[in-house]
């Protein structure tokens, strides 16, 4: 494929990747941070994968059903349709837990005439790093490896088990199942099982859909943001992670292939924030919870980023026997950047503190503990703030003073300064304002570029950065300040390539981007709509809406020149971007009239 056409398919445990042609090209199991079972997306001939082939006369549509996270798969010719519904199960038993095995069903169903099809089953677990064995049983087909690290599937159907694995032609006569699980059933698996648990699931996204806040404009792009966020959650922690895949290439062919399967810190405070006004409290707070859980004891180091359980050692690795998307090597499971150091996870950490105590109720116990934190951290950032560091683009060369990262440093500051407020606790102050008044003069002083006009990448720089486009979002400057307004213009002048944005344009350690990061977009096209220039705002939104895939889901890039996604996908970020840009239209212009003539006039 020449796109990223690909379906999100999840129950807040694993996840897989269903293509618009019905092929499943990626699935690891039992956790989304497990092994891959199925990689097709990174070695096309080896990785594995799980398809229903047709002959060529057949049409293929592909949909999610209204409002789910069930994915269908549509199949007519002349002799006969039938459509794959795909789904991982989720929905609440009697006791009131959530049912989230670790499996995928697929439910075959008959629409008319006697279509047929063969079954390709290559399942290749542990990365298709070791020979995988596939063995008809009493009731499944087991596929392990023999070799080396072992690890198992099970498939269960009611179509005939060799037909099955000699990719026999078979003509479908009545509905049809696959359950494939990663463990082995207890239950004697049917048809009737199988599509109660689709209604049972079906009912839960719909269920949960309705919870959703709605809103009049872009609520299908909000709704469907929103179902793959709550896909990415990780339910056992609360932990949302930045993607459900690994080494997808930021540009076709190079070495910017890392890892997203875990949990970024930074994305903590959006995730809470839109989270939060989407209607879904209790998922807000369950991420917060584990923000403050992998928070260290006074004095030791705050990663950027952890692992779903909260793991701290997340070790990069490289799987040499892959070939990677498109060949674009290195393959990699891990990642280095969590031994980074980036000051502005300390602005982050307080934002989401400062969110706990505005939005959610607080113990005693709770507050002493966050009141400990907020003061170590700013003790933290008091020692700190003035050091250079790798950035929020996490660098892996020289560390510089990024303007990002300093006004990050400011945000913390700011932020403790109000929970302060908040708990009546003013003996510190005076002197958390100083430091406040301080980090503040020197962004001013050092980071704007009176040449360039424009706050920059990083002190003494001429270089552009999509980033300091958040200053007014986190409060430093005001939208009207002329400063800010500039700094918009300059880097629209600089980063805007045909409606997409580049996060900076000067070489890193990997030379100079070529790809369009998406969050980048959407912060532009807040940026124009909150100095005023709405139109524009929303021609780029609608614009950028056209490049997300059939389905209208975004990975982490787009390249200018093809408009394809690139880079690990679905991306978290970029949805929450998209959900937060469409909201704050509905919010920013009051005449109903005007925004409907903005958005249906491009």
């Amino acid at each position: 494929m020449k796109n990223l056409d690909y379906g999100i398919i999840g129950n807040c445990k694993s996840s897989a990747l269903v293509s618009k042609t019905g092929s499943i090209d990626w699935c690891c199991l039992p956790n989304f941070n497990s092994d891959a079972i199925f990689a097709k997306l990174l070695d096309h001939e080896e990785g594995g994968s799980f398809n229903l082939v047709t002959a060529e006369d057949y049409e293929i549509k592909q949909e999610y059903l209204p409002k789910t996270n069930i994915l269908v798969t549509r199949f007519t010719a002349e002799e006969g349709s039938f459509e794959i519904r795909d789904f991982m199960p989720r929905y609440f038993k009697e006791d009131g837990d959530s049912h989230a095995p670790a499996e995928i069903v697929r439910c075959i169903v008959l629409l008319e005439g006697s279509p047929k099809f063969k079954v390709e089953y290559r399942p290749r677990p542990a990365f298709a790093k070791e020979k995988t064995i596939r063995r008809i049983k009493d009731d499944y087909i087991k596929s392990h490896t023999i070799e080396g690290k072992y690890d198992s599937v099970y498939l269960y159907s009611n179509l005939d088990y060799h037909d099955i694995l000699e990719e026999k032609e078979i003509t479908l006569e009545e509905d049809a199942f696959f359950i494939m699980s990663y463990h082995e059933k207890i239950l004697k698996q049917t048809v009737d099982r199988a599509f109660l648990q689709y209604h049972r699931t079906y009912t839960y996204w719909l269920n949960w859909s309705e919870k959703t806040t709605s809103y009049r404009y872009y609520n299908k792009e909000i709704l469907r943001s929103a179902l793959t966020l709550k896909m990415l959650t990780y339910e056992k922690s609360g932990a949302v992670l930045a993607a459900a895949t690994t080494s997808l290439p930021e540009t076709i062919g190079e070495v910017r292939n890392w890892d997203y399967r875990f949990c970024w810190i930074r994305d903590a405070s959006m995730v809470i924030k839109v989270v939060s006004e989407l209607g879904h409290v209790k998922s807000a707070q369950r991420f917060l919870q584990f923000i403050i859980d992998v928070i260290p004891d006074k004095g030791d180091k705050m990663q950027i980023m952890y692992g779903i359980n909260g793991e701290k050692n997340l070790t990069e690795h490289i799987l040499d026997h892959l070939k990677g998307y498109k060949g674009s090597k290195p393959v990699r499971t891990g990642n280095a950047a969590y031994i980074q150091k980036q000051n502005d996870i300390f602005g982050i950490l307080m934002e989401v503190i400062y969110q706990q105590f505005l939005r959610f109720e607080n113990t005693l116990e709770n507050i002493e503990e966050l009141w400990t934190i907020t003061c170590g951290t700013v003790h933290t950032v008091q020692e700190n703030w003035k050091a250079p560091d790798k950035g929020i683009w996490e660098l892996r060369t020289e560390d510089r003073h990024f303007t990002f990262s300093k006004l990050l440093c400011w945000v913390a500051v700011d932020r403790a300064i109000k929970i302060g407020e908040l708990i009546h606790k003013k003996s510190n102050l005076e002197q958390w304002k100083a430091t406040r008044t301080e980090i503040f003069n020197d962004i001013y002083e050092n980071a704007w570029n009176e040449e360039v006009q424009a706050y920059t990448q990083f002190y003494g720089s001429k270089d552009l950065d999509a980033s300091t486009l958040l200053m007014e979002d986190y409060g430093f400057i005001e939208a009207q300040d002329p400063r800010y307004i500039k700094t918009v213009e300059a880097t629209e002048r600089e980063l805007l390539k045909d409606g997409l944005m580049y996060r900076y344009k000067n070489e890193d350690d990997f030379g100079e981007p070529s790809s369009s990061f998406t969050i980048c977009s959407f912060w532009f096209i807040n940026s124009l709509f909150k100095i005023g220039k709405k139109e524009k705002a929303i021609k780029l939104f609608n614009k950028l809406l056209s490049y997300s895939n059939h389905l209208g889901l975004f990975s982490e890039d787009i390249d200018f020149e093809t408009k394809r996604l690139l880079g690990n996908f679905p991306q978290a970020y970029s949805h929450l971007a998209l959900i937060e840009t469409a909201t704050n239209f509905s919010g920013g212009i009051t005449e109903e009239e005007e925004l409907a003539e903005f958005i249906h006039h491009f």
